[in-house]
């Protein structure tokens, strides 16, 4: 489906609700316009599925249009990452959008807490006049706290784990692009990676390269893949038996037809 900032997203069918319902506009003529779409997309497909460029000329709308009538939690859609999507009607979820948004919320502050309204709205592509209620409708379920970079919020059922002392990291980890252990805007970037020099490499104006994390946990580098080939562009020197750890966990990407293996190759002035 088109979830938050309308990207897509593949989830279970019971949270379709939790990310759709949850970016209901605040503005009544954006609500209207939501329902009208898939009102008229629902009538169309009649039951069928079609590819969406088609689904948008026969509405006279552009395609990408159709993305507004998610919010409603009707629309779905199948693709694979190279053709246009096919879009598909749902009956409607069970839930309102206060319960959906509620929920979204938990879930933004659960795997990317501390967080804060404008960050919570930010993530999920919500303005301010509805991203601020939703933190003050939960208030009863959060506790504040302080960070090196403001103050912000998090689940009191997950205060516990944040007291609690860190399990030892693995010892490398490649992380694909847009993982949500590096989904951060704004100043909460600074806790993941503090040089200011290194930050623009990971979170570029394109698309995110993968980030090569090693020995306790730091962010130390990125990855790009072409093929069978990962080239890994460290940000300080690295010990032999730390490149050779990270040869290992590209060696064990489940990329389809690298059977004969992956090929590392190092971008780096210390190879």
């Amino acid at each position: 489906m088109w979830g938050p900032r309308f990207s897509a997203y593949a989830v279970h069918r019971d949270d379709v609700a939790v990310f759709t319902l949850s970016r209901w506009p605040a503005d009544a003529a954006r609500q209207r316009y939501a329902v009208d779409l898939a009102d008229r997309l629902d009538a169309f497909l009649d039951g069928r599925e079609i590819r969406y460029g088609e689904a948008g000329r026969a509405l006279d709308v552009h395609p990408n249009q159709l993305r507004y009538a998610t919010t409603t939690g009707r629309v779905l859609i199948r693709w694979d990452g190279a053709r246009q999507p096919t879009v598909r009607m749902a009956p409607p979820p069970g839930i309102g959008h206060g319960e959906a948004r509620a929920e979204l919320l938990r879930r933004y502050l659960h795997v990317l807490g501390p967080g804060t309204a404008d960050g919570f709205g930010e993530w999920a592509g919500l303005r301010a006049s509805s991203a601020r209620p939703a933190l003050a409708g939960l208030a009863g379920e959060m506790v504040p706290v302080r960070t090196p970079v403001g103050d912000g919020w998090i689940l009191a059922a997950d205060e516990p784990s944040f007291r609690a002392a860190p399990d030892a990291p693995d010892a490398v980890r490649l992380l694909p692009s847009g993982d949500a252990y590096y989904l951060l805007q704004g100043r909460e970037r600074e806790l993941l990676v503090p040089g200011a020099e290194h930050r623009p490499l990971l979170w570029t104006s394109r698309v995110w390269p993968g980030a090569v994390v090693v020995v306790g946990g730091d962010v130390v580098g990125t990855w790009r893949r072409a093929d069978r080939t990962v080239a890994v562009s460290p940000w300080q020197p690295m010990r032999p038996e730390v490149r050779a750890a990270v040869e290992a966990e590209a060696a064990s990407l489940p990329v389809p037809g690298a059977d004969s293996g992956m090929r590392v190759r190092w971008q780096d002035a210390a190879a």
